[in-house]
């Protein structure tokens, strides 16, 4: 009888010390802000994390320093996570990314049962810092205002050929 009154504690005192004895995988990461002050805070910021053959997603939030943590899905314990991407989603307040730098792919760490992204996931706070970044430049030909034609970058470039019969 004092042997299962002193396992039924120990197992309380497990439960309540916070200890997960679950064999999933996790991806443990960090975010990267490109224009934020030292003392930014990342709270809130939104990770989705997407396997191949696997239906449900895995979601994580960030916390004030940047670091986040997802459980992998997977369609069992113990299968490896195979082919998986995480990608940021957004937080309390509009950041702008390139899509470079919000996908990343997810690779094994030295950890067994962790898993961290290949390439940091990054942000802007301002879009004016995409400024020239994946932008097409359009040109304008001078054409004259009393034609009253729209600028010339809205036509599609169309090249006569003259002189072919």
């Amino acid at each position: 009888m004092a042997f299962n009154s002193a396992l039924l504690l120990l197992l309380l005192a497990l439960s309540l010390s916070g200890l997960h004895l679950s064999t999933s995988q996790v991806l443990q990461g960090k975010l990267s802000c490109l224009d934020c002050s030292a003392d930014y805070d990342f709270s809130g910021i939104k990770v989705l994390v997407k396997c191949a053959n696997v239906k449900k997603l895995g979601q994580g939030t960030t916390t004030k320093e940047g670091s986040f943590e997802v459980e992998l899905p997977s369609t069992s314990t113990h299968e490896t996570p195979s082919n998986c991407l995480a990608k940021l989603i957004g937080g309390t307040t509009q950041l702008y990314s390139t899509t470079k730098k919000m996908v990343s792919k997810i690779v094994k760490s030295h950890d067994s049962n962790s898993y961290t992204i290949s390439t940091p996931l990054a942000f802007y706070t301002v879009r004016t810092n995409l400024k020239g970044i994946g932008e097409s430049k359009t040109v304008d030909l001078p054409l004259p205002k009393e034609w009253g034609l729209a600028p010339s970058s809205y036509y599609v470039p169309f090249f006569p050929i003259i002189g072919i019969p």
